[in-house]
């Protein structure tokens, strides 16, 4: 106990509203939040908390939100370096013709150390404090978020053709068992097992997908149901679409992470409800390839969980996961016809909450609760851009950018303070991510 029996603790953050996610919709005025050992000790008035504890460190933001940190539910972070380097094109031309021969020009392990280091610092800007990663070499991934005490969950990848990573069956497994191995027991970083695509894995390899994840009891993350043409080859191939013939593989479960799911039907949803199924919704790199739209209200109404994710920058542009949540609540209304549908505490809901749940770390982060680790971000909503502040919510969803975001903090570390990197040199990255510019323009010229 410290002076006058107050209690010590690490920091103690006050804002001027609180928006903890659980309990839904909520938001508390003039409140704080105390951080222990990285994680929240207690949340209330902060008058309340003022006389309670004795604080280390005391951060004031009166005229700011403090949220849970915002979980990038699908992203490929290597893929930073390759922003903007083939637009306006549909998914296919996309990858075969551009994306894929690039990549395999440059793609190692320098390329995937200094595209994860810029996302890092682009997602921390913007408020993310969580990433579900699907690249190759995991390993440097992983090391690398570490490095910079970023939660990831790192894709372990699968795919039937030889690339940079592994060439054989074998090798793609034995690779992905020795990196789990390795990030089993780590607080930050974690693994799922990441097979590619239905169109990109053979029944043989999703097989030894489900037996991998059954055995280390980790996540499935993988693309499903993107496209319309996905569909179609899917039935000329396997005369069932991709879902179906991922059930009969034993894919379909509360293991499984499906991303986009543009392509559904009321079975389909109801399926992915009863075997918990868990999706995550990239609004924006969906509408920029035109890959469709995902039903997000007939999931939430069936029950289904769903995150956000930006994709990578190479079809994005961006990782910013607060444009990323206005948008999924527009383009739902839009969908559905409603312009109920995915209001604004449901969307940043989806945008935290539904993402840490979506990943397994939902009893982890994802809400500003006691005992939760203490990923939080505050937003300033004194900017003139955000004048009249009549519902915080609403403000934070439909009317903020994500150069308000001033601080962040993963697991009770701060990563952000007042909007400059804490542990990262920006000019650094800026000159790192120039020079690999210059390399790939060669490439592409040569």
């Amino acid at each position: 106990m410290g002076e006058a029996g107050k209690q010590h603790c690490d920091v103690l953050i006050e804002a001027g509203w609180v928006v903890p996610v659980e309990p839904h919709g909520e938001v508390w005025e003039d409140h704080a939040v105390a951080i222990v050992d990285g994680r929240i000790v207690a949340v209330g008035p902060r008058t309340q908390l003022r006389e309670r504890f004795e604080p280390r460190e005391v951060v004031s933001r009166p005229n700011a939100a403090l949220i849970p940190g915002l979980v990038n539910s699908h992203t490929h972070n290597p893929m930073t370096l390759l922003r903007g380097i083939a637009d306006d094109l549909p998914l296919m031309e996309w990858l075969q013709g551009h994306i894929w021969p690039v990549e395999s020009a440059v793609i190692g392990p320098d390329f995937v150390r200094d595209g994860v280091s810029l996302a890092i610092a682009e997602m921390l800007r913007g408020g993310t404090t969580c990433a579900n990663e699907n690249y190759f070499f995991p390993d440097v991934q992983a090391e690398t978020y570490k490095r910079y005490g970023f939660r990831a969950l790192v894709g372990l990848p699968v795919i039937d053709f030889p690339t940079a990573w592994a060439k054989t069956s074998d090798e793609y497994f034995g690779k992905a068992a020795d990196v789990h191995a390795a990030w089993r027991d780590d607080a930050l970083v974690g693994t799922a097992i990441a097979p590619h695509a239905p169109y990109t894995v053979n029944d043989a390899n999703f097989h030894r997908v489900r037996d991998f994840a059954n055995e280390r009891d980790v996540r499935i993350h993988l693309h499903t149901h993107e496209t319309a043409q996905e569909i179609r080859e899917s039935i000329a191939q396997f005369g069932v679409r991709p879902l179906a013939r991922l059930d009969a593989l034993g894919i379909v479960s509360d293991r499984l992470i499906a991303v986009h799911m543009t392509q559904l039907t009321d079975a389909e949803i109801a399926l992915c409800a009863e075997r918990g199924v868990c999706v995550a919704h990239c609004p924006e790199s969906n509408l920029k390839l035109a890959s469709g739209f995902c039903p997000v209200c007939k999931l939430q109404h069936a029950g289904v969980t769903f995150g956000l994710g930006t994709d990578g920058c190479a079809s994005n542009n961006d990782l910013d996961m607060i444009g990323e949540t206005r948008t999924a609540a527009l383009l739902a209304k839009a969908v559905a016809d409603d312009a109920s549908a995915l209001d604004a505490a449901s969307a940043l809901r989806a945008a935290t909450l539904g993402g840490a749940i979506t990943l397994g770390l939902g009893a982890q982060i994802g809400s500003i609760r006691v005992g939760k680790q203490a990923d939080l971000v505050c937003i300033d909503l004194d900017d003139l851009e955000s004048q009249p502040l009549f519902h915080v919510i609403s403000q934070l969803v439909y009317a903020t950018g994500r150069h308000q975001v001033t601080d962040v903090w993963i697991a009770g570390r701060r990563k952000l303070r007042d909007r400059q990197l804490v542990d990262m040199d920006r000019d650094a990255l800026r000159a790192n991510a120039r020079q690999w510019r210059d390399r790939i323009r060669t490439i592409r010229t040569a």
